[in-house]
C-alpha cells in the first residue's frame, strides 16, 4: 500500500510539473509567434515527463525551447532534478550553463545583437538567479535526502549496539545461573547419588534395594539433564539443544510410578522438535504432578495429531491416599502454558467431575 501512495504521488508531482510549465508557457507566448518555439517549447513542457529518469537528457531537451521560446519554467524543473539526483556532478554545472545561456542570450540574435552593456548586464544578473535557483533547492533536497539516511543508518547502528548490549547482559545472566545451577543443584544430586549407590551395596531388603536403585537412576538421570542445560546456559545457545519427545513418552510412562494409559494415535511423521519437546515435558510434568497432589490416582494420556495440530491431553481420577506435602514453587504448569504459547499453542486445565484433573495442550506441527 505504501508502495502504490508513492507511485501515484510521483505521478501527480510529474503532471503538475507538466502543467505548471505549459503554463508558463501559455500566458507570455505573444500573438505572432513563430511556429518552430511553439513546437520547441510544448517539447520542453513534454519532455518533463521522464526527468526522474534522464534528468541530463531532459535539461538538453528544455534548452532549444528555452532558447528560441518560452519554456523558462520547464528548464528550471529540469535543471532542479538533474540537481537534486546529482548534486556536485559536472552535468549539473553543464545543465546550469546551458539554461543561463538561454536566459542571457536573446532570440533572435540580431536583437541580441543591438541590447547595450546595461541590459546585458541585468540579463546576466537575472540568469545566474533562474540558473542558480534550481541548483540551490536540488541540493538542498539532496543533502536533507542524505542526513535522512544517515540518521536512519545511525538509528540502526544504534539498535545493533543496543541489542549487542542486552546479548552480553543476558549472556552474564546465564553465565551466573549456570554456576548457580552447577554449584548447588548439582552438588546436591551428586550427593543424592552416591548415598543411594552406598544404599544398594548395603544388605537390606529387597524393596529398600529397589527404591535405592530407583533413585539412583533417577538422580544420575536428573544429573544429566542439568548438566546439558548448564552447557546450554553457557554457550547462549538460542536452542535448548537435545531434548527427548514423543519417542520416549514409553519410557517416561514406564518409570512415572503410576498406573497411566497411554494413547498415541496419528502423530505426524515429521514433527518439529520443540513441539516433541513440548508433549514429552507436558506429560512428564502432569505425571509429576500426580506422584506429588494426588498419590495412587490413575492417569490417562492421550496423543493425537490432527489438523495439523497435536494435541496432548493429561488426566487423572481422585487421589486414593492422603498427599505427602513437598515443596513446589508451582510454575510447573505457568511454564508449560508459556511453552505453548510461544509455539502458537495453546494450554487449558481444569478439574474433573470425579475430583481428579485435566490438562489439555495444543501445538501446531506446522515447521
Amino acid at each position: 500500500m505504501p508502495l502504490k501512495r508513492e507511485m501515484w504521488s510521483s505521478v501527480a508531482m510529474d503532471a503538475a510539473a507538466v502543467v505548471l510549465a505549459a503554463l508558463d508557457v501559455w500566458l507570455v507566448i505573444p500573438d505572432k509567434a513563430p511556429s518552430y518555439s511553439l513546437y520547441l517549447s510544448a517539447l520542453a513542457c513534454l519532455s518533463l515527463v521522464f526527468r526522474r529518469w534522464l534528468p541530463f537528457v531532459v535539461v538538453l531537451g528544455t534548452v532549444p525551447g528555452f532558447l528560441t521560446g518560452w519554456s523558462q519554467l520547464a528548464a528550471m524543473i529540469a535543471l532542479g532534478m538533474l540537481a537534486t539526483r546529482k548534486q556536485m556532478h559536472w552535468k549539473v554545472w553543464a545543465g546550469a550553463t546551458l539554461v543561463w545561456a538561454c536566459r542571457f542570450i536573446q532570440w533572435p540574435l540580431s536583437d541580441f545583437a543591438e541590447l547595450s552593456w546595461r541590459e546585458h548586464a541585468i540579463d546576466a544578473i537575472y540568469a545566474v538567479l533562474v540558473a542558480g535557483m534550481p541548483i540551490a533547492i536540488g541540493l538542498l533536497i539532496g543533502a536533507r535526502a542524505e542526513l535522512a539516511q544517515r540518521l536512519g543508518e545511525l538509528a540502526a547502528s544504534r539498535d545493533r549496539e543496543r541489542k549487542l548490549r542486552d546479548d552480553a547482559v543476558r549472556a552474564e545472566e546465564r553465565a551466573r545461573l549456570a554456576r548457580e545451577m552447577h554449584d548447588v543443584v548439582s552438588h546436591d544430586i551428586t550427593l543424592i547419588a552416591m548415598q543411594a549407590g552406598a544404599l544398594t551395596a548395603a544388605p537390606g531388603s529387597a524393596n529398600a534395594l529397589e527404591t535405592a536403585q530407583t533413585i539412583r537412576t533417577l538422580s544420575t538421570r536428573t544429573l544429566e539433564e542439568l548438566r546439558s542445560l548448564v552447557g546450554v546456559l553457557r554457550s547462549g545457545a538460542h536452542d535448548d539443544g537435545p531434548q527427548p519427545g514423543i519417542g520416549e513418552l514409553d519410557q517416561l510412562v514406564q518409570g512415572s510410578e503410576v498406573p497411566v494409559q497411554l494413547s498415541v494415535d496419528r502423530v505426524p511423521e515429521q514433527l518439529p522438535a520443540k513441539v516433541s519437546a513440548a508433549a514429552y515435558r507436558t506429560v512428564q510434568e502432569c505425571l509429576t504432578n500426580v506422584r506429588k497432589h494426588a498419590p495412587g490416582a490413575a492417569a490417562t494420556v492421550v496423543v493425537v495429531g490432527k489438523e495439523e495440530t497435536l494435541t496432548v491431553e493429561v488426566s487423572n481420577d481422585r487421589p486414593r491416599r492422603p498427599a505427602t506435602p513437598l515443596p513446589s514453587g508451582g510454575h510447573g504448569l505457568t511454564g508449560l502454558a508459556e511453552r505453548a504459547r510461544l509455539l502458537g499453542g495453546s494450554f487449558e486445565t481444569e478439574p474433573t467431575e470425579d475430583g481428579g484433573f485435566r490438562v489439555r495442550a495444543s501445538y501446531p506441527v506446522d515447521p
